[in-house]
């Protein structure tokens, strides 16, 4: 097998919290790289992302780890409805970046799922690698901007959130697959 042969394998429940571990890895890695250890986006414990909402996604849609030559780089985790499609989560961990890894682990994901017409996600705002990785690599765009003026319809706790993370924003990105595949 060549070493560059990237992958999407379903997620088996023995490498579940590991999945978890290099999520909230990856996605701490941005925030810190942004604001650096002053910053207050964390949800639980010093995550950007709570285990809880992780394994929410998890369990309510389908979870691959991305691998390199067989070796773990990084795991998405998605849901498809009919022709439409939720990317829940997509992380490569950050030894693994800038190689071309999540966005083949994208094509591979377009490819799993042809049927789809209309794929959507979300980032928060300050994730500016995510942004110019959705945006100028795989070709969604920003069609909303989730905010305290603006809160996110699907959000269960938008409005209500007694801290200020509701304020600072979250991008939703749409993809509209061409109709000739």
């Amino acid at each position: 097998m060549r070493q560059d042969i990237i992958e999407l394998r379903p997620l088996l429940p023995e490498d579940r919290d590991q999945f978890i571990r290099d999520n909230q890895e990856a996605f701490k890695y941005g925030a810190l790289e942004e604001f650096g250890r002053r910053d207050d986006h964390f949800e639980e414990e010093g995550q950007i992302i709570s285990r809880e909402t992780i394994e929410a996604s998890i369990d309510g849609g389908e979870a691959y780890r991305i691998t390199r030559g067989g070796v773990p780089v990084g795991g998405a985790v998605i849901k498809v409805k009919g022709n439409h499609g939720d990317l829940e989560l997509l992380f490569v961990s950050p030894q693994s970046h800038s190689q071309g890894i999540g966005l083949a682990a994208w094509r591979a994901i377009e490819r799993l799922h042809p049927e789809v017409t209309v794929w959507e996600t979300v980032t928060p705002y300050f994730e500016t690698r995510n942004i110019h990785f959705y945006v100028n690599r795989c070709g969604f765009h920003i069609v909303e901007f989730y905010n305290s003026h603006h809160p996110d319809p699907n959000d269960p706790d938008a409005g209500r959130q007694t801290d200020d993370r509701c304020s600072d924003g979250m991008f939703r990105f749409e993809k509209r697959m061409s109709q000739r595949r």
